[in-house]
């Protein structure tokens, strides 16, 4: 079957970054399964797959513009340090699920000083040009049910 807007899609990758480090791989864990379609994948990602068949293996490079996006440096701030009030020890690397006009996103605390501390709320893989190996290992049509929630049951 190939892929297409409300398939059932189940795949094996590995990410690798320009420098060929490993990012993120299915090897040896579950297959990643998703509702084609919806978003649930990098638009880069998503659009290499469609039309796809089972049993196809590929690899791409997806830019940042089409993964998550560019690094953006405004996305860089200084915030006092009491704006994480009751953390006990704040270190760099540490991330934070914050609501703002726009919906959530993720901040990364990259320095601590003793008043400031320097945040980063551009997503871990911004700016950086993703290569998957991919193989799709199903494909099925999705039940009404999937359709209607928008995930694979």
């Amino acid at each position: 079957m190939t892929i297409e807007k409300h398939s059932v899609v189940t795949i094996h990758y590995e990410l690798k970054d320009g420098d060929g480090t490993t990012l993120d791989s299915s090897e040896g864990t579950d297959p990643l399964v998703y509702l084609h379609g919806t978003g649930s994948l990098i638009p880069g990602l998503e659009n290499e797959l469609e039309g796809r068949d089972t049993g196809e293996s590929f690899s791409v490079s997806i830019s940042p513009a089409d993964g998550y996006g560019e690094f953006i440096e405004d996305l860089i701030e200084q915030v006092p340090l009491e704006v994480f009030g009751e953390v006990e020890k704040l270190e760099p690397g540490m991330q934070f699920k914050t609501s703002d006009p726009e919906g959530s996103r993720v901040i990364t605390v990259k320095e601590v000083g003793e008043e400031i501390v320097t945040i980063d709320a551009n997503h871990p893989l911004a700016g950086v040009t993703l290569n998957f190996s991919v193989t799709i290992e199903t494909v099925r049509p999705a039940t009404d049910e999937e359709i209607e929630h928008g995930h694979v049951h």
